[in-house]
Protein backbone atom coordinates (compact mmCIF):
# COMPACT_ATOMS: atom_id res chain seq x y z
CA UNK A 1 0.00 0.00 0.00
CA UNK A 2 1.21 3.33 -0.91
CA UNK A 3 1.91 6.22 1.29
CA UNK A 4 -0.61 8.44 2.32
CA UNK A 5 -0.35 12.53 3.40
CA UNK A 6 -2.19 14.78 5.89
CA UNK A 7 -1.46 18.08 5.37
CA UNK A 8 -1.51 20.91 8.37
CA UNK A 9 -1.28 24.22 8.36
CA UNK A 10 -1.85 26.78 11.43
CA UNK A 11 -5.12 26.57 12.45
CA UNK A 12 -6.06 23.10 11.42
CA UNK A 13 -8.81 21.54 13.79
CA UNK A 14 -7.07 18.70 15.51
CA UNK A 15 -9.86 16.15 16.03
CA UNK A 16 -10.03 16.31 12.59
CA UNK A 17 -6.48 15.57 11.84
CA UNK A 18 -5.45 13.27 14.20
CA UNK A 19 -8.93 10.99 14.37
CA UNK A 20 -7.93 10.43 10.82
CA UNK A 21 -3.95 10.00 11.26
CA UNK A 22 -5.21 7.55 14.33
CA UNK A 23 -7.47 5.34 12.68
CA UNK A 24 -5.24 4.87 9.68
CA UNK A 25 -2.99 3.96 11.33
CA UNK A 26 -4.56 1.44 13.69
CA UNK A 27 -5.98 0.00 9.80
CA UNK A 28 -2.43 -0.46 9.02
CA UNK A 29 -2.67 1.97 6.79
CA UNK A 30 0.87 4.13 5.82
CA UNK A 31 -0.07 8.10 6.65
CA UNK A 32 2.60 10.71 7.65
CA UNK A 33 1.30 14.28 8.65
CA UNK A 34 2.91 17.09 6.90
CA UNK A 35 3.72 20.23 7.96
CA UNK A 36 3.44 23.53 5.35
CA UNK A 37 5.55 25.84 7.68
CA UNK A 38 8.79 26.83 7.66
CA UNK A 39 9.48 23.87 10.33
CA UNK A 40 7.65 21.10 11.95
CA UNK A 41 5.87 22.74 14.99
CA UNK A 42 2.03 23.61 13.62
CA UNK A 43 -0.68 25.12 16.08
CA UNK A 44 -3.83 24.11 16.15
CA UNK A 45 -6.74 25.98 15.65
CA UNK A 46 -7.43 25.68 19.32
CA UNK A 47 -3.94 25.94 20.46
CA UNK A 48 -2.78 22.34 20.49
CA UNK A 49 0.96 22.52 18.95
CA UNK A 50 2.08 19.33 17.37
CA UNK A 51 4.82 18.26 15.46
CA UNK A 52 4.54 16.75 11.85
CA UNK A 53 6.26 13.89 10.72
CA UNK A 54 7.44 15.84 7.59
CA UNK A 55 7.80 19.00 6.09
CA UNK A 56 6.18 19.46 2.51
CA UNK A 57 9.68 19.99 0.58
CA UNK A 58 10.72 16.64 1.93
CA UNK A 59 8.48 13.98 0.53
CA UNK A 60 8.49 12.26 -2.69
CA UNK A 61 4.53 12.61 -3.49
CA UNK A 62 4.91 10.34 -6.95
CA UNK A 63 2.61 7.14 -6.66
CA UNK A 64 1.04 8.11 -3.21
CA UNK A 65 -2.74 6.92 -1.99
CA UNK A 66 -4.55 9.73 -0.61
CA UNK A 67 -3.94 13.15 -0.43
CA UNK A 68 -5.63 14.93 2.86
CA UNK A 69 -6.62 17.85 4.21
CA UNK A 70 -7.98 18.88 7.41
CA UNK A 71 -10.49 21.44 8.22
CA UNK A 72 -10.30 24.11 10.80
CA UNK A 73 -9.78 27.88 10.02
CA UNK A 74 -7.60 29.44 9.25
CA UNK A 75 -5.93 26.10 8.24
CA UNK A 76 -7.56 25.53 5.32
CA UNK A 77 -7.19 29.09 4.21
CA UNK A 78 -3.06 28.26 4.61
CA UNK A 79 -3.59 24.87 2.93
CA UNK A 80 -5.43 27.04 0.00
CA UNK A 81 -2.96 30.14 -0.23
CA UNK A 82 0.06 27.42 -0.43
CA UNK A 83 0.83 27.29 -4.26
CA UNK A 84 2.36 23.69 -3.93
CA UNK A 85 -0.06 21.84 -2.24
CA UNK A 86 -2.49 23.19 -4.70
CA UNK A 87 -0.90 21.96 -7.65
CA UNK A 88 -0.22 18.68 -5.96
CA UNK A 89 -3.93 18.13 -5.43
CA UNK A 90 -4.78 19.48 -9.07
CA UNK A 91 -2.19 17.11 -10.48
CA UNK A 92 -2.58 13.83 -8.11
CA UNK A 93 -6.30 14.75 -9.10
CA UNK A 94 -5.81 14.78 -12.69
CA UNK A 95 -4.42 11.26 -12.67
CA UNK A 96 -7.35 9.97 -10.60
CA UNK A 97 -5.83 10.23 -7.16
CA UNK A 98 -7.50 9.82 -4.08
CA UNK A 99 -8.28 13.10 -2.32
CA UNK A 100 -10.13 13.70 1.14
CA UNK A 101 -10.81 16.63 2.90
CA UNK A 102 -13.36 17.92 6.03
CA UNK A 103 -14.94 20.37 7.16
CA UNK A 104 -13.75 24.02 5.62
CA UNK A 105 -11.20 22.30 3.14
CA UNK A 106 -13.44 20.94 0.94
CA UNK A 107 -15.21 24.21 0.06
CA UNK A 108 -11.79 26.10 0.68
CA UNK A 109 -9.29 23.95 -0.94
CA UNK A 110 -10.46 21.53 -2.79
CA UNK A 111 -13.36 23.20 -4.56
CA UNK A 112 -11.45 26.63 -5.77
CA UNK A 113 -9.07 24.39 -8.21
CA UNK A 114 -12.50 22.83 -9.92
CA UNK A 115 -11.61 19.64 -7.46
CA UNK A 116 -15.00 18.92 -6.70
CA UNK A 117 -16.67 19.97 -10.27
CA UNK A 118 -19.63 18.26 -10.85
CA UNK A 119 -19.13 15.81 -8.02
CA UNK A 120 -21.10 14.94 -5.09
CA UNK A 121 -19.37 16.71 -2.01
CA UNK A 122 -20.43 18.31 1.64
CA UNK A 123 -18.33 20.51 3.69
CA UNK A 124 -19.17 22.62 7.17
CA UNK A 125 -22.61 24.36 7.15
CA UNK A 126 -22.25 27.49 5.99
CA UNK A 127 -19.38 27.20 3.46
CA UNK A 128 -22.40 25.81 0.61
CA UNK A 129 -21.98 28.90 -0.92
CA UNK A 130 -18.22 28.52 -1.59
CA UNK A 131 -18.43 24.45 -3.32
CA UNK A 132 -18.00 26.18 -6.51
CA UNK A 133 -19.69 23.47 -9.11
CA UNK A 134 -19.53 20.57 -6.90
CA UNK A 135 -23.26 18.89 -6.04
CA UNK A 136 -23.53 20.06 -2.65
CA UNK A 137 -25.11 17.13 -0.61
CA UNK A 138 -25.91 17.87 2.99
CA UNK A 139 -24.71 14.68 4.87
CA UNK A 140 -21.60 13.52 7.21
CA UNK A 141 -19.70 11.98 4.65
CA UNK A 142 -19.59 12.18 0.58
CA UNK A 143 -17.68 8.86 -0.25
CA UNK A 144 -16.71 8.55 -3.68
CA UNK A 145 -14.35 6.57 -5.52
CA UNK A 146 -11.45 9.15 -5.37
CA UNK A 147 -12.92 11.82 -3.75
CA UNK A 148 -14.04 11.30 0.29
CA UNK A 149 -15.57 14.91 2.26
CA UNK A 150 -16.95 15.36 5.52
CA UNK A 151 -19.16 17.98 6.76
CA UNK A 152 -16.71 18.43 10.39
CA UNK A 153 -15.42 17.61 13.76
CA UNK A 154 -18.31 15.13 14.61
CA UNK A 155 -17.74 13.36 11.43
CA UNK A 156 -13.95 12.60 11.72
CA UNK A 157 -13.92 9.32 12.79
CA UNK A 158 -16.81 7.99 10.14
CA UNK A 159 -14.54 10.32 7.25
CA UNK A 160 -11.69 7.84 8.48
CA UNK A 161 -13.26 4.76 8.51
CA UNK A 162 -14.59 5.92 4.92
CA UNK A 163 -10.76 6.66 4.16
CA UNK A 164 -10.20 3.09 5.53
CA UNK A 165 -12.98 0.75 3.53
CA UNK A 166 -12.07 3.12 0.13
CA UNK A 167 -8.74 1.51 0.13
CA UNK A 168 -8.35 -2.13 2.96
CA UNK A 169 -12.05 -2.97 2.29
CA UNK A 170 -15.52 -2.44 4.66
CA UNK A 171 -14.19 -5.47 7.02
CA UNK A 172 -11.16 -3.72 7.88
CA UNK A 173 -12.95 -0.75 8.45
CA UNK A 174 -15.83 -2.61 10.63
CA UNK A 175 -12.58 -4.15 12.52
CA UNK A 176 -10.97 -1.20 13.20
CA UNK A 177 -14.48 0.70 14.33
CA UNK A 178 -15.11 -2.64 16.49
CA UNK A 179 -11.76 -1.71 18.33
CA UNK A 180 -12.96 1.38 18.87
CA UNK A 181 -15.75 0.46 20.27
CA UNK A 182 -18.22 2.54 17.75
CA UNK A 183 -20.36 -0.62 17.10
Amino acid sequence: MNRSFLFLADGFEEIEALTVVDVMRRAGMNVNTVSINKDKKVTGAHGIVVEADTLFADNYYENCEWLICPGGMPGATHLHDYEPLDKLLTDHNNKGGKIAAICAAPAVVLAPLGILDGKEATCYPGFEDKMGKSLYIGVQVAALDTIITANGPASATKFALAIVANSMGDGIAREVANGMLLS
